[in-house]
């Protein structure tokens, strides 16, 4: 078993924003990952990061226009605490070295995004999260944190009290992709949760083949409340084939979007009057989905986005990834043609609820990212304002998990980890002492160490994994997915209604039966991504 102060789950934003506010609080971090830090989603935010910098503007404003954008369901203290931290945070980027797109007077650049009162999109060309992994990547190597990629986690290790709120976490458990072992991570001090999205719930998604929500999940059984899972953002301009995302910078930059008949539909449909192309998300999703199904859509399946008014020059200055994007998947080159695009899904508003420090209902277990819900986006995220969430509140819980005063847990088991079933499910009788119990000096039962709570997770997560590895016939998890994956496209989209929803839960309760008789077709133990998505 491995040992740190604070382990951080997930290499992405947030993750990387955590273990750098641990080690300057002097912890010993460890980030434990399936994939390596600049390889996580992160890397394909494309737009920018919001954050009040330039004169005229201010974080009131910010504040302003993210709780408007959220249709006034964002909780008011915690955008604050994003909006007036996240000038300080993204200068602090700077200085460690991103490399920011410029004006020509030097000045970091900010343009235009949706639902905004005011230009304050930071980026980076169009592959600003790259350039942040990068950045904060560098940082871990200055600051010698130890990076565990390629390892899964599959569990938390928390105490088996009845209540959440008493309950503790000790650490996690992992799974090896290059060996095939289970092996568990003692956190002294805390676990952050930074494992990000879900996307993978839906068949046409923005979001990598790895978001497939594992820290909701962990984090629900180990009985931590999910706060407003409802509230789904699906980004309007996506690739059809592949889902692949075009940033919202197009539009920020004047790209316009066009039905079937030639018109500017957001402005002579009148779904945005004032803001046109960059009203808000959810505005613009709802108005592209209303033209296909009414038939001025193109193949009854997507839209038209076109920038080739911007010029050769200034697109291949501020959009070059976007031309790649589109040639390299969809066929189209932009500086030619415009691009088909419709809405995808692309983010979770909702998520494990924590407060603005990313504490959770379980002692020592805290989240930030998009895997968190402190409720900044209420039911619609302002585009740029997912990385300075990520940088603000990925900063104030490994803070937070380094700094927790961590006392002793005493949990009664009496048994010093010699569990016959694996599981901490037996509760102890206050001043019961059974015969087979570790007496303690003063005659009580003897308290069990934290480490012993991670060690019997990791005999329960070692027998599941052979019991996958030994089952010869049974159902395909890709068989399960795709049922689940059809399911959510179809009923719990854009729009939805009772009779869907109650369908879409049909679907999954009868997806959860099937997976009962679940097998992994792949024997092996080395890299099998059979075993990794049962």
């Amino acid at each position: 078993m491995r040992a740190h102060d604070v382990i951080v789950v997930g290499a992405g934003g947030a993750g990387l924003r955590a273990a750098i506010a641990a080690e300057e609080e002097g912890a010993d971090v460890a980030i434990v990952s399936k994939l390596h830090p600049v390889r996580s989603h992160t890397g394909a935010a494309e737009g920018g990061i919001n954050a009040a910098l330039r004169e005229g503007d201010s974080w009131e404003d910010h504040a302003y226009d993210t709780m408007k954008g959220s249709d006034y369901l964002g909780d008011a203290p915690a955008i604050e605490t994003l909006t007036q931290d996240s000038p300080e945070d993204t200068v602090r980027l700077e200085h460690w070295g991103m490399a920011f797109s410029r004006d020509d007077d030097g000045r970091v650049s900010q343009r235009p995004f949706g639902g905004l009162s005011f230009p304050r999109t930071t980026y980076a060309g169009a592959e600003t999260g790259h350039q942040l992994l990068h950045t904060m990547s560098e940082q871990l190597v200055k600051r010698g944190v130890q990076v565990y990629d390629e390892w899964y986690v599959t569990r938390l290790a928390v105490t088996d009290d009845p209540e959440p709120a008493e309950r503790t976490c000790h650490g996690v458990v992992g799974y090896d992709i290059e060996t095939g072992t289970v092996e568990g991570f003692h956190a002294r001090q805390g676990v952050v949760l930074a494992t990000g999205g879900l996307g993978q719930v839906y068949d046409h998604t923005t979001n990598a083949v790895a978001n497939t929500g594992d820290g909701y999940a962990m984090a629900y059984r180990a009985g931590v409340p999910l706060e407003d899972m409802e509230f789904v953002q699906f980004h309007p301009t996506t690739l059809p084939s592949t889902g692949v995302l075009i940033t919202e910078g197009v539009r920020g930059e004047g790209g316009v979007l066009y039905n079937s008949e030639g018109e500017r539909f957001m402005y002579e449909r009148g779904y945005a009057n004032n803001d046109g192309e960059l009203a808000s998300r959810d505005v613009v999703s709802r108005a592209e989905l209303t033209e296909i199904d009414e038939g001025r859509g193109f193949e009854d399946d997507h839209v038209l986005l076109d920038m080739r008014h911007l010029g050769e020059e200034r697109i291949l200055d501020r959009l070059e990834n976007i031309v790649h994007l589109s040639e390299d998947f969809e066929g189209v080159d932009p500086l030619e043609k415009p691009m088909p695009v419709k809405p995808g899904q692309h983010y979770e508003m909702g998520g494990i609820e924590t407060d603005e420090n990313g504490e959770t209902a379980v002692e020592g277990l805290y989240a930030a990212g998009e895997c968190a819900c402190v409720s900044v986006h209420g039911s619609n995220r302002l585009g740029g304002n997912a990385l300075p969430e990520l940088i603000v509140f990925g900063k104030r819980a490994g803070h937070h998990a380094a700094g927790r005063d961590m006392k002793t847990a005493e949990i009664e088991t009496g048994k010093r980890g010699e569990y016959e079933t694996g599981r901490l499910d037996t509760p102890v009788t206050p001043g019961a002492v059974d015969a087979t119990d570790d007496v303690a000096a003063d005659g009580g039962v003897a308290v069990e160490e934290p480490a012993a709570v991670v060690e019997a997770t990791v005999r329960e997560e070692r027998d599941r994994v052979e019991r996958l590895l030994e089952k010869d016939d049974g159902v395909n998890h890709a068989e399960i997915r795709q049922q689940i994956q059809t399911a959510m496209a179809e009923y719990v989209n854009v729009f939805r209604d009772e009779e869907g929803l109650k369908e879409a839960l049909r679907e999954i309760r009868e997806a959860r039966e099937l997976y009962q008789d679940v097998t992994v077709e792949d024997p092996s133990r080395t890299f099998n991504t059979d075993l990794i998505h049962t």
